[in-house]
């Protein structure tokens, strides 16, 4: 099989397109023939081994201990293992298999779903990542509620597209913060207020917020707790820089280091993989209240390109990629 694959860690340079054997699955694990995959800032990660703690996550101190990448995954099961019980050969399926970006790959039963039948298999295969982060950030970690004011930093991005959706399902007012030419999309989606930050800054003025959902932003804790109510939640998930031991998570250790001396709740998140929240992920697709964003499609031949857009930080939403057919 067809398999995007790299022996190194670095930049889009060292991935390359080869013929690899397609893999044997676990007992507990489903073979997925790809249709399509989807993108998100941890194949960066794994692909350059940055920041250097997720090399001791398991990913391999020296060299990548897995050659292919990809995680976000959309297509049909192809074949079971003696364990799994909720899927079958032919069934059309979303979510995590790690080394996504090949014609097949292996997934773990308990981290797919069946496809929302309303989506293709380029929409389906850009939800499970993004979206868990989403849902579980407003609803587990920032107990969003209905007429809380939400704040989301970062609401054209990946997560961002899905959060302000999600918030406005749990009937919240949502404020998005985007560039300029992003203010119309982001209100498309159901905010009832966009910040176009070139322009505007949240911490400034009046305004106070019940629930920051902060993505990829970089502000100070100062700015963001000063935009927040004095009994208010942020929660942080991203924010990137250059660092190679934090990369960005210094910030998240001073939110968990201070919440416990203010009134506020300040905190961060790893996101839990999981088939129950990917199946309510789902359902509000399902009844329309979701809908995945895709900014651009790429084929598998091209992943070292989409790593580069994706960079550059200027998507709009999700980027996906494209794998051949099955038979």
């Amino acid at each position: 099989m067809k398999a995007i694959v790299h022996h190194k860690y670095g930049s889009p340079d060292v991935l390359e397109l080869r013929d690899i054997d397609k893999p044997e699955i676990g007992d507990d694990e489903v073979l997925v023939g790809v249709h399509a995959a989807g993108m998100d800032r941890g194949v960066w990660h794994v692909m350059t081994g940055l920041p250097y703690p997720i090399r001791l996550a398991g990913y391999g101190l020296r060299a990548p201990k897995t050659a292919v990448i990809g995680s976000d995954v959309a297509g049909v099961v192809e074949a079971v293992g003696k364990n799994v019980t909720r899927f079958q050969p032919g069934d059309e399926v979303f979510g995590i298999g790690k080394g996504s970006y090949a014609e097949y790959v292996c997934a773990r039963e308990d981290k797919l779903a069946h496809k929302p039948a309303n989506l293709t298999f380029e929409q389906a295969a850009v939800v499970a990542i993004s979206g868990l982060t989403a849902l579980q950030g407003l609803r587990d970690h920032g107990r969003v509620e209905p007429e809380q004011k939400v704040l989301v930093i970062g609401a054209s991005g990946g997560v961002g597209t899905y959060a302000v959706q999600i918030a406005k399902a749990f009937g919240a007012q949502i404020t998005g913060v985007c560039s300029t030419t992003k203010v119309d999309m982001v209100r498309s989606l159901g905010a009832d207020h966009v910040i176009d930050y070139t322009r505007d800054d949240f911490a400034e003025g009046e305004k106070r917020y019940d629930l920051i959902l902060d993505i990829g932003g970089n502000s100070s804790l100062a700015r963001l707790r000063r935009a927040l109510t004095p009994k208010g939640t942020l929660v942080i998930t991203g924010g990137e820089t250059d660092g190679r031991w934090l990369g960005g998570t210094d910030r998240q250790i001073r939110a968990l280091v201070l919440s416990p001396f203010v009134g506020q709740k300040l905190g961060t998140f790893i996101s839990s993989e999981n088939h129950e929240d990917m199946i309510v992920l789902k359902e509000r697709i399902e009844s329309g209240k979701v809908t995945p964003v895709i900014d651009r499609n790429y084929p598998l031949s091209e992943v070292p390109e989409a790593i580069r857009y994706l960079e550059e930080g200027h998507a709009t939403g999700k980027v996906v990629i494209t794998v051949a057919q099955h038979n």
